[in-house]
């Protein structure tokens, strides 16, 4: 289950082995042991552009997922590539003074969102997926940081 980190900000400090390492704990805790996924640390600049290209949004946010889930493989490699997930540091960073987290664990929990939407998590789609999906991110981020809760209005983590 390897994950691959590419770090392109040059804004903030980050952990990129420690970073890799949970996620490879989030995906093997979701018992995607097989996949293989990427994930690219950005600027504002780098994740507007993406969101605006592939969303129709003009705006920075702070995660994007991009599957690359093709059902239609008829050889199965050792490792699956599950996608890819685009963290914007300079959005995490400034979410992590309003959550009350370290830029580590603010990263970690945008993260797991962005496993979960790989994975078929939508918190748009109805009230219930996205309590079904916040309740999962709680799940997992307790278990990398059982002492550690999101304040405020986190929408990812609380209800």
């Amino acid at each position: 289950m390897p994950v691959f980190i590419n770090n392109e900000q040059k804004e903030h400090s980050i952990d990129c082995v420690l970073l890799e390492n949970h996620g490879e704990s989030i995906l093997l805790v979701l018992g995607c042991e097989n996949q293989e996924l990427s994930v690219l640390l950005a600027d504002d600049r780098k994740i507007r552009t993406l969101n605006k290209q592939y969303r129709g949004q003009d705006r920075a946010t702070d995660v994007l997922s991009f599957s690359q889930n093709d059902e239609e493989e008829e050889s199965k490699p050792s490792y699956h590539l599950m996608g890819d997930v685009v963290i914007s540091a300079v959005t995490a960073k400034r979410q992590a003074a309003e959550h009350g987290l370290t830029l580590e664990e603010e990263i970690v929990l945008l993260l797991i969102h962005g496993i979960l939407h790989l994975l078929g998590f939508d918190h748009e789609r109805s009230n219930e997926e996205a309590c079904h999906m916040k309740q999962k991110t709680r799940e997992l981020f307790d278990w990398i940081f059982p002492n550690k809760k999101p304040e405020g209005s986190c929408s990812l983590y609380s209800d």
